[in-house]
């Protein structure tokens, strides 16, 4: 019996996204008509959430969804990057964007720069800032799904004598020929967190790399469960994060 109860739906996003949303619409009804108090939903990666804006006659998937949970009788989701943080005003209930890059940023200062720290030297000046701007406008998403505009920003940031290429991301979706594209690639390591399984790609690329963020939803769920605030698990995201 779930009747009172606060239940937690944890739910990765494999390949069959549809499927994985009707799984969860169809246990958070069951609960709802069940009468459980509280059905909260923690998604890493909230499917659709690219499909935020309207475009041309399209229609906005990531409002749809959002509607279809709340309908379904979810009443609270734990969820991490966002694509856009003002997909949060789609719900009509409360929702926990935890943030991933304190755990990419650890990975850089513990995998990263204890090895490279002394050897990221570029020859001149102008080649410095060409590099540098190229890189702003290559910057890696939330998402990382097709990686061709990565792998020819990689050529060109090797041209130009960048000694190592990273490329880090929290969703690493790596689709179709994603894996093959990397290895064949100028790209050193593309570091992804396990929002999103991906074990088949990293068989298939040895340069793709995991960074595990399941300590911080457990610490959101054992927050909520027990009531205390969530504000700890923001203490290091800056505004613009």
């Amino acid at each position: 019996s779930v009747r009172g109860q606060t239940i937690f739906i944890i739910q990765t996003i494999p390949r069959d996204v549809n499927t994985a949303i009707m799984e969860m619409l169809v246990m958070a009804y069951a609960l709802k008509t069940s009468c459980a108090k509280n059905i909260i939903g923690v998604i890493p990666y909230f499917p659709y959430s690219k499909q935020c804006k309207m475009r041309k006659r399209g229609s906005i998937v990531c409002k749809l969804l959002a509607s279809m949970l709340a309908k379904a009788g979810l009443s609270h989701i734990i969820t991490m990057d966002l694509h856009q943080k003002e997909i949060q005003g789609f719900f009509s209930f409360p929702v926990d964007n935890l943030r991933a890059s304190p755990f990419l940023l650890q990975y850089i200062q513990e995998e990263v720069s204890k090895h490279y720290r002394q050897r990221w030297m570029i020859t001149s000046h102008q080649t410095k800032l060409n590099c540098l701007n190229l890189c702003t406008r290559s910057k890696a998403d939330d998402i990382i799904d097709d990686v061709e505009d990565f792998v020819a920003a990689a050529e060109i940031l090797k041209e130009r004598g960048a000694y190592k290429i990273y490329i880090m991301a929290t969703h690493g979706l790596l689709s179709a020929d994603a894996p093959r594209l990397i290895e064949e690639s100028a790209i050193d390591e593309v570091v992804v967190t396990n929002t999103v399984p991906h074990e088949v790609q990293k068989l298939q690329c040895p340069k793709i790399k995991t960074v595990d963020v399941s300590m911080i939803l457990a610490e959101a769920i054992r927050r909520i469960h027990n009531g205390e605030s969530m504000a700890y698990l923001f203490r290091n995201i800056t505004v613009d994060d």
